[in-house]
């Protein structure tokens, strides 16, 4: 390896150690906030119980709504069946609704999975990111990610599509060109390079207006 490529790795190694950190800060105070309202959850039961007492059936109906809006904004939103899949999705699905996008998730991961949790936090973290900036550049009613995951008998589906400012992507030597500056276009070839070094596989396409990237990984490097 000559000493260009030892800087490029160099520095795509310090990129991954970063998003991860960014990543399971995220989950952190997802899951800071669920644990706040669990720990409040016996002093609602309290209030309700004072409100039955005096028979105010409208105070207990307003409080649960108001409970109901509550742990809607801190529960998860996914399920998958794989724990880290469901942190880092429902992590960034929190981040992108805050930045009014709004984003339809399909994902279902029934078995125990093989790949590495750093690797596959770093795929779904940085497709996720790409989706979220590109859809920043468009108006709030038109913001839009769909992500679809599911076992494709041994091997693990990643879907994702966004929709983009209305012109196409340049491809350049089979990859499409990042718009957002270096860290961006580190982020790419990191999940290249991930998706290649297990033996899956990954295609982008620009058309009609929506991007989509697609992976295929098999559960070990092996299979």
């Amino acid at each position: 390896m000559g000493l260009f490529e030892k800087r490029i790795d160099r520095k795509v190694a310090a990129y991954q150690r970063e998003l991860i950190e960014t990543h399971y800060a995220e989950v952190e105070n997802m899951y800071r906030s669920m644990r706040g309202w669990r720990h409040d959850y016996r002093n609602h039961i309290q209030t309700m119980k004072v409100y039955a007492e005096n028979g105010d059936l409208e105070a207990i109906k307003r409080y649960l709504d108001e409970l109901d809006d509550d742990l809607t904004a801190v529960d998860t939103v996914i399920k998958t069946g794989n724990p880290m899949t469901d942190a880092i999705l429902n992590s960034k699905i929190s981040l992108a609704r805050s930045k009014h996008i709004d984003v339809r998730a399909d994902a279902h991961i029934p078995v125990l999975l093989k790949i590495s949790e750093i690797d596959l936090c770093c795929i779904i973290g940085n497709l996720f990111d790409n989706a979220i900036e590109a859809s920043l550049e468009l108006p709030e009613d038109k913001r839009m990610i769909r992500v679809y995951m599911d076992m494709k008998g041994s091997k693990l589906y990643i879907s994702f599509t966004n929709f983009t400012a209305g012109k196409k992507l340049r491809g350049v030597s089979g990859r499409f060109a990042s718009t957002k500056g270096r860290d961006r276009g580190l982020g790419l070839v990191r999940v290249d390079t991930i998706v290649e070094r297990l033996g899956g596989y990954l295609s982008r396409a620009s058309e009609d207006g929506a991007f989509t990237t697609e992976v295929l990984l098999p559960q070990s490097a092996d299979a």
